[in-house]
């Protein structure tokens, strides 16, 4: 590349990587104004839909494969994908029960354990793909299904009751009249949305993402960041987990099915670029919203489950076509 054409791709692409505040606000506006579309339609169809009840239902129900979106969202801004972290929840756990009920752990302490053990496969993966140039598809594949096969032969596919204990509160319980899974979504989304877009490190995960030539030219630590971000994305996998259990009262080892799918369409249908370089982890709130939305009216106008993955199939490709042209006609 001559040095004519590497100034074109830095003026294209600045070494922050970050996309133009506007973009963002029009694509994440989109996304209310859908959203506000699907609350009048499904409120129009059945009235049951805005109780408090049903709300309550949504936000409870809506963190499972949100807050696995806010954490695929940090890997895919830097140009990667983690297909393991619904694997992930369910050997996170199962490992939390066992702990807990097996090895008769106090309930703090195996939460640390799990993000600990979390974090470290994610750390793992960054490793991988950094150190050894393993495609990101294919190391993260690897860890789906030693992680779900795992998550089986620790107690040959049984589950695990657990003992009532405070830890039941993160997923059973409220925090002035709201579910504490989405206090802890809100949590994890203002700590990584203050990272993104208010500290040197958020903008060289866009950078990294953005050109990764030119990244390592300007000094950028390119493997330590990327390194960072599937540990963080383990990390908030185990996070889920450790919610899910507490949900569900119990260690299963079924759960987390196709969760790694439902989080990258909430990152995707959310403005995240596929490519790599853009994305907001508000963009990933309002994605996971609009799929919990869908999936809720569904059930209570009476279509069928059968249709529902086909819905939101065809968002996500309205999603993704929509990322594809927007590109080509970015000069």
């Amino acid at each position: 590349m001559g040095k004519h054409e590497t100034l074109v791709v830095e003026r294209r692409r600045p070494a922050t990587g970050r996309p133009a505040a506007p973009s963002i606000r029009f694509r994440e506006l989109n996304i209310l104004l859908a959203l506000a579309v699907l609350v009048a339609f499904f409120t129009w169809r059945n009235p049951t839909f805005l109780t408090a009840s049903n709300l309550n239902i949504i936000l409870r129900d809506m963190p499972r494969y949100t807050l696995l979106g806010v954490g695929q969202t940090l890997v895919i801004i830097t140009g990667g994908i983690d297909l393991s972290v619904g694997s992930m929840v369910a050997l996170t756990n199962m490992v939390a029960a066992y702990l807990m009920v097996s090895w008769n752990v106090h309930w703090l302490l195996a939460i640390l354990a799990v993000l600990a053990l979390s974090s470290a496969v994610g750390m793992w993966h960054g490793l991988f793909v950094t150190k050894l140039g393993v495609p990101p598809f294919i190391i993260t594949l690897a860890t789906l299904m030693w992680a779900r096969g795992l998550s089986s032969v620790m107690t040959k596919g049984f589950i695990i009751a657990l003992p009532e204990t405070p830890y039941l509160y993160l997923g059973q319980g409220d925090l002035g009249g709201i579910p504490v899974p989405f206090v802890v979504l809100l949590g994890v989304a203002g700590v990584c949305g203050f990272l993104l877009h208010a500290t040197v490190l958020g903008r060289h995960l866009y950078a990294v993402g953005g050109n990764l030539q030119a990244a390592r030219a300007a000094g950028i630590h390119v493997d330590g960041v990327r390194v960072f971000a599937y540990g963080a994305c383990g990390f908030i996998a185990g996070l889920t987990g450790i919610v899910v259990a507490a949900r569900l009262g119990q260690g299963n080892p079924n759960v987390g099915g196709a969760y790694e799918l439902w989080a990258i369409a909430a990152t995707v249908i959310g403005g995240t670029s596929l490519f790599g370089g853009e994305g907001t982890i508000l963009g990933a709130l309002l994605g996971g919203a609009l799929m919990a939305v869908v999936v809720n009216g569904m059930i209570l106008i009476d279509i069928s489950s059968y249709y529902q993955d086909m819905v939101l199939g065809g968002i996500l490709l309205a999603a993704v076509t929509v990322d594809i042209l927007r590109r080509r006609k970015t000069p």
